[in-house]
């Protein structure tokens, strides 16, 4: 008998995570803060493999050993932070029990209509060409910490017209003191990088971004693997061993992300924003973003508007 396939667990939300984990929801449906000391339940299943459909920063106090994060792992000794994006396949290692610390969990859609939804391609470490945690000394722990306390009390506060303003720019703070803090790290850490995935993102960040899609259409499987020089069956393997998506799927993620990008920034009608992403019907738009976000593309603009 074939061997059942493994299918990782994908959140779609933080509030579904903070359930699955036997936390209260979030005071905010697209930010959280997790103290490690309050999961209670057994996540052995999940540990398994999971993909967070949102950014994940975590700090780990004392725990040694190895994530697995894609193909490779993530390397900690002593403790120390770790980040993951959306749709990147993270596993648990077994020695992953014992250890204290913060998770901070945040949405792209919670920062997309500021600058630094645009500016996260800049914070190198998200990426899957980075595959170990990131040291900190004690003064570096006592700067992280300090910034971990202040999103924490932020998010204990009532929601008012400023709150999403100050937790971006706490959020912003953190990432530009691991971007700091990463570099230093750099100049005496050997860092493993993954240079397909590299070249990949680039090849579709610079498709979306130049608007080839209104030309020639949405990027297909076989445009990008020719560009890859790989055949299509093989970036497809390698892409599910790393993500648990195929390349079809994963070009989706990557025009959904895009056309949020355009819905909030933009007074392009919806049909016209079809058109620009290379659809030939609106309708096929439509249906795709609905899809996967499971609210139409007018529902998602009207969100920014509230």
């Amino acid at each position: 008998m074939k061997k059942e396939e493994f299918q990782p667990y994908i959140f779609q939300s933080i509030s579904e995570l903070l359930q699955a984990l036997g936390l209260p929801k979030p005071t905010h449906p697209l930010v959280a803060l997790v103290d490690y000391k309050d999961v209670r339940v057994d996540t052995g299943d999940i540990g398994k493999g999971y993909i967070l459909n949102f950014y994940k920063i975590s700090f780990k106090k004392h725990f040694a050993g190895q994530v697995r994060y894609g193909q490779g792992h993530y390397d900690f000794e002593e403790g120390g932070l770790s980040f993951t994006a959306p749709n990147q396949l993270i596993s648990a290692a077994q020695e992953e029990k014992d250890y204290s610390g913060y998770t901070l969990l945040f949405h792209p859609d919670f920062i997309r209509s500021y600058p630094l939804g645009k500016s996260m391609i800049k914070y190198g470490f998200f990426s899957y060409s980075v595959a170990e945690a990131l040291y900190l000394s004690e003064k570096e722990k006592r700067v992280i910490f300090s910034l971990f306390d202040a999103i924490a009390l932020e998010l204990d506060n009532n929601i008012d017209h400023f709150s999403q303003d100050v937790l971006v720019s706490q959020i912003e703070t953190l990432l530009n003191y691991s971007n700091r803090f990463y570099n230093r790290q750099f100049i005496t850490r050997k860092v493993l990088h993954n240079d397909l995935i590299a070249e990949m993102e680039a090849y579709l960040s610079e498709y979306f971004n130049e608007d080839k899609s209104l030309l020639t259409g949405p990027p297909t499987v076989q445009q990008l693997s020719d560009h890859l020089n790989v055949s299509q069956r093989y970036l497809s393997d390698m892409l599910r061993s790393l993500t648990g998506q195929t390349t079809q799927q994963h070009i989706h993620a990557r025009l959904i992300e895009k056309a949020k990008d355009i819905l909030s920034t933009s007074n392009l009608t919806i049909a016209e924003i079809a058109y620009q992403l290379g659809f030939e019907y609106p309708q096929s738009f439509n249906k795709l973003f609905k899809s996967k976000t499971k609210i139409s593309p007018l529902e998602f603009r009207q969100s920014f508007n509230n």
